[in-house]
């Protein structure tokens, strides 16, 4: 099974930069999407019609605003959001029931370049991890999705500026310290302990994307029982289109 997390920063701009084709190519059993930016009703037809996928979305009341989407061709018994209204209007949670595991789809708030949002992306992470938590004593979890938080100095390219830049503040990365904690898998960073510049997120400011100065704010977090039926997981560095790049695992 191939699972692939990808935030697009607005789905009908990477559908204009072959979306479409890239699915076809890469034929992703699961494909999670964040940061759609866009209502159901707004989603290209092409998408919406791609073969042998069921697709599941959450959007934000505000127009152009976050959003997650699930395109799925393995068998979802359930799904649902977050269940609390003050993420779910913003369109940060889709929660997948399958046969072996669940699915958790999720775009962590950003803090602000003000850090007027810092407390509110911390108090969604401890709820997340409240809900995941509850989640594996059923059955394992896969979670996935922009997390918007570099854990490591590894994890960025310029960790000494950026120390007091959300995404690298000592209150998330503590957080990310606890999460792992309470027993979730780093995949990418458990299998790929010392490799540096693996980036997923890159400035839109002109050349930082070619000389690879990026964060790595995607990820695959697993339970522990699910460590040994991973084949692969990647960093899809060369996929243009956002100013994320797609990651991939592979049970």
């Amino acid at each position: 099974m191939k699972l692939i997390s990808w935030n697009v920063n607005g789905i009908r701009a990477v559908y204009k930069k072959g979306l479409v084709e890239w699915i076809a190519k890469e034929s992703p059993d699961i494909l999670c999407l964040q940061e759609t930016k866009a209502s159901f009703e707004q989603f290209p037809c092409e998408l919406l019609e791609l073969a042998g996928y069921q697709i599941f979305h959450s959007s934000a009341d505000k127009k152009g605003y976050s959003g997650v989407a699930t395109f799925s061709r393995e068998k979802i018994l359930d799904t649902k959001n977050f269940e609390k209204e003050l993420y779910d209007c913003e369109g940060r949670v889709l929660i997948h029931e399958l046969k072996n595991f669940f699915l958790v789809n999720c775009y962590f708030p950003n803090g602000s370049r003000d850090h007027k949002r810092v407390p509110f992306k911390m108090i969604f992470c401890e709820e997340m991890l409240k809900k995941i938590n509850s989640l594996n004593k059923v059955k394992p979890v896969i979670i996935t999705g922009d997390f918007n938080i570099a854990h490591k100095e590894i994890d960025l390219a310029n960790p000494k500026s950026n120390n007091k830049t959300t995404g690298f503040l000592p209150i998330e990365r503590e957080w990310m310290d606890h999460f792992i904690s309470q027993g979730w898998v780093d995949i990418y960073r458990i299998l790929n302990p010392e490799k540096a510049g693996a980036f997923t997120w890159w400035s839109p400011m002109p050349g930082v994307r070619d000389r690879n100065i990026g964060w790595r704010l995607d990820y695959f977090f697993v339970s522990p029982t699910l460590v040994k039926k991973i084949k692969r997981v990647d960093i899809l560095s060369e996929v243009r289109g956002s100013d994320h790049c797609p990651i991939l695992l592979e049970l």
